[in-house]
């Protein structure tokens, strides 16, 4: 009992701290290891593909040569399994010398000198997820000050081997820590994810005065079936969930999975243009030395990434479920613009889905619409009917444009949702 009570008053004392770094304005973007290349470290059979300097050293390259970087993709990301199994004779994290022997500092060189940014992965219990050492509340300033002498600009702190009192205190404590550093950290939580995503469980309210981005659900897979399952959880707890992003704090599904081994082109395209509505973090997980054309314009598709990057950090929302299996989604955007992507369920065929944008709650008037795949443009006035085809698992998204007109939503006053139905026999309104 007296642990708890000082547990209490020491969140209750950090707490009061915003992270108040000025970072990730927008939605932050690059590449991320851990999806695809796991904890591989076996570097003697699996040199190119194990976690080792030269992973990252390669990636950098991708993302500085092939057109990543300037559309915003900066971040190279370390998970798990970099550090040796020790600390160092001063109680400090180390890499494991066989596989980073340059160390991370030199590795965060690397990127800076080609514009980049390095980031690293760190987890609040006894161990990481992997197994190696973990950042207990006793070395949580030691760490952080050791990412900020090695100019690390991302960290990511996990939960593994962890239980919810250490996580209620060690989170918030982080951030103080990073903080006082005096370098700008963008500090990446995965508290929710421990603790079921959702109130009372979940104060996003506090989330988003110590972190800049959280991991709310479990980890993405290679699969079609993970990336839906993870758009639904956060279109359902969408009530929840959207009023807690905005400029420099995020939900964040979890990394891009385009470009490996799951996805079909237009799954692809679809957790892209889904991801791109939920303001979500880009991070790409994948392998850039041999990524496909087609990925990598989906990938690199400038449109949908300025509805991701768009700076009033507006999170979207899905707004209509049929019956037919398509499903509406709607993203206010800047510039008196806004963002539809038709999505659908069905797994059959391509299915002709008529509406209008008046059905869709837009205002009188006359719109400029974009298909930001095909980049067909067309003029439509709210009340002309339309036909969009959308293949199966896949999207059409929009960018709706009505020059000098804000197009206020029905369902969305002050980014609060309001129910409505229409046409109850074919949809529902969310």
């Amino acid at each position: 009992m007296h642990f708890a009570v000082l547990i209490f008053a020491s969140v209750a004392a950090v707490t009061t701290f915003a992270l108040d770094n000025g970072l990730m304005r927008t939605p932050p973007m690059g590449w991320l290891a851990w999806e695809r290349f796991r904890c591989d470290i076996d570097c003697t059979n699996d040199p190119k593909n194990c976690i080792s300097e030269n992973l990252f050293i390669d990636m950098a390259d991708r993302l500085y040569e092939d057109g990543w970087k300037e559309l915003g993709y900066v971040y190279v990301n370390i998970d798990d399994c970099w550090s040796s199994k020790d600390r160092d004779k001063d109680g400090r994290l180390q890499a494991d010398p066989n596989r980073f022997p340059g160390g991370i500092n030199k590795l965060a060189r690397y990127m800076h000198d080609r514009g980049l940014k390095l980031g690293i992965y760190g987890d609040m219990g006894t161990h990481t997820c992997g197994g190696y050492p973990g950042t207990t509340i006793d070395k949580i300033e030691i760490d952080a000050q050791t990412f900020a002498d090695w100019e690390v600009d991302m960290f990511k702190f996990d939960g593994c081997y962890s239980n919810a009192a250490e996580q209620e205190l060690g989170y918030p404590l982080m951030s103080k820590a990073l903080n006082a550093t005096g370098r700008p950290i963008g500090y990446s939580c995965s508290w929710p994810a421990y603790q079921g995503g959702l109130p009372p469980k979940v104060n996003y309210t506090q989330l988003g005065q110590i972190c800049n981005l959280w991991r709310n659900y479990g980890d993405i897979q290679d699969s079609w079936s993970s990336v839906l399952s993870i758009a639904d959880w956060f279109f359902e707890n969408q009530d929840v969930l959207a009023p807690a992003a905005g400029p420099g704090r995020w939900n964040d599904p979890d990394m891009l999975v385009i470009g490996d081994f799951g996805l079909s082109m237009d799954q692809s395209r679809s957790q892209m243009a889904l991801w791109a509505i939920m303001a979500a973090p880009l991070f790409m997980s994948n392998d850039l030395r041999t990524i496909s054309s087609g990925a990598q314009s989906i990938l690199q598709n400038k449109m949908i990434i300025s509805i991701n990057q768009d700076p009033l950090g507006i999170q979207g929302r899905r707004i209509l479920k049929e019956k037919s299996g398509i499903e509406v989604f709607w993203r206010r955007l800047s510039n008196n613009a806004s963002a539809l992507v038709f999505f659908s369920r069905r797994t059959d065929m391509p299915y002709r889905y008529k509406t209008s944008l008046s059905k869709l709650n837009y205002t009188t008037g006359s719109y400029k619409v974009t298909d930001v795949y095909t980049d067909q443009t067309d003029v439509l006035k709210d009340s002309t009917e339309f036909v969009v085809s959308v293949n199966p698992t896949g999207v059409v998204m929009w960018y709706v444009s009505a020059p000098g007109k804000l197009q206020y939503h029905p369902f969305i006053r002050g980014d609060k949702l309001h129910r409505q139905t229409y046409d109850a026999k074919q949809s529902n309104f969310l």
